[in-house]
């Protein structure tokens, strides 16, 4: 069982930067992706980014070129640099482990989940 806390959410003006960071601790397999996702207020939970244990990374087009995802294997932690933050952006962040190369919503949702972190963009 992996278990997953986030950290450095919070209030942010539009236009402002955040970095959230994802601790992972447990057994795990080599092959795996670690993933965000957000939830909007009164919205379905949806993918942000992930990041492989092979390096590969793919990013939610509502966020390409503003939200960069990374992770340090030797910590077991993954991160989100969120740059020119949007009010749209506010959601609860949550982090997400699977078991493979694969991890969305839908046909690969994650087998363990973080708590979640609570971002506000807003003037």
């Amino acid at each position: 069982q992996v278990s997953l806390v986030e950290s450095g959410g919070g209030l942010v003006q539009p236009g402002g930067s955040l970095r959230l960071s994802c601790a992972a601790s447990g057994i795990y397999y080599t092959r795996n992706s670690l993933a965000w996702f957000r939830q909007p207020p009164g919205k379905e939970r949806e993918l942000v980014a992930s990041v492989t244990s092979g390096g590969v990374t793919n990013v939610a087009p509502a966020v390409t070129g503003r939200f960069t995802a990374s992770r340090d294997d030797r910590i077991h932690t993954l991160y989100l640099q969120m740059d020119n933050l949007k009010p749209d952006d506010t959601a609860v962040y949550y982090c997400g482990y699977c078991s493979g190369y694969r991890c969305n919503i839908g046909s690969n949702p994650p087998e363990s989940w973080g708590q979640g972190t609570q971002v506000t963009v807003s003037s």
